[in-house]
Order: structure tokens, then sequence, then C-alpha cells
């Protein structure tokens, strides 16, 4: 586990599920926890949430940042973030490929090399930032990298990934 600050295992384990499985739905093999990444990915959700930003750091890895608010408060869970990174599958053209405006959070989630992954998650009951930290960073506009990286959708998976 990440043993990050929040210290919510329940949360950190359904992060990496929500992951890891639908990587494998993409032929991705699954990301483990990198403690590195996540006091990177933790100190940037604490900076998102103490000036109400929701942006990119200036890491050289992969990254996702999620934003969700509710009054009087909020509950988020670590499949939720996913979830809605993952949504913009709908926007993903794999017949033309490449990066595609509005999908980096879904291509990032299902890129094929990222090997490892990072958890922050800074709330203060009303408002929650979650950062996905990923190594090595996906997203890469060389040629061939987005076709090689970003897959279809198995119609018959030959690996099955069991998540604990």
């Amino acid at each position: 586990m990440c043993n990050i600050c929040f210290a919510d295992k329940e949360f950190q384990q359904e992060f990496l599920n929500a992951h890891n499985a639908y990587r494998a739905l993409h032929g991705a093999p699954p990301l483990t926890y990198n403690k590195e990444l996540c006091d990177e990915a933790q100190k940037w959700a604490d900076e998102c949430l103490k000036t109400r930003t929701l942006g990119h750091s200036d890491t050289k890895d992969g990254e996702n940042v999620y934003y969700t608010s509710g009054s009087p408060s909020v509950t988020v869970t670590g499949k939720d973030a996913v979830d809605e990174w993952y949504s913009e599958i709908k926007d993903y053209n794999f017949k033309t490929s490449g990066f595609q405006s509005g999908t980096g959070h879904f291509t990032q989630v299902v890129w094929k090399e990222s090997k490892e992954l990072g958890l922050g998650m800074a709330t203060d009951g009303r408002t929650a930032f979650v950062v996905g930290q990923y190594r090595p960073p996906g997203n890469f506009t060389n040629p061939g990298q987005f076709e090689a990286n970003v897959l279809p959708k198995a119609l018959h998976s030959s690996t099955i990934y069991t998540f604990n």
C-alpha cells in the first residue's frame, strides 16, 4: 500500500483496483504503488486544496487530477476519480489514435508502458482533490506511441489479472 498521510486503506485499494481493472480491459499490465510517487502526489493534492486550484504540478511523471465538492459535505471513493478519468474513453477515436483533446486522463490511466502509481488525496470535508501520478509517464506524442500504449478494449483477453 501507499502509506500516505490520509491513511485510508480502503480508498487506496479502490483507487488501485479501479486502475488495474480498466487497464486489464485494454491489455495493459497492472500498476503497483510507488512511495516516492505517493509522496509527490500527496504534496500536490495538499497544494491544490490549500490554493483551491485545479491544475497540474511541474512533475516529469504522468499526472491526473480530480476535483469534487459538495454542500454540506463531500464523499469521494478511490473509484470515483478513476471512473471520471476513464469516462473520457467516449471521446477517444481508436481508429485515428494519437493525442486527442479531452482524452488525456483516459489515455494515462490505460497507458501500457506505465508501471507505477502514486496517490494523493486532500479534503477539508467540503472539497476533495485526488491526484494520480504515473511512472513512466504516458501521453507521449512521438509517432506510434498512442497506437502501442492505448489499446482498444480486448474482445477476448488471454491474460487475467486478480486484484486483492
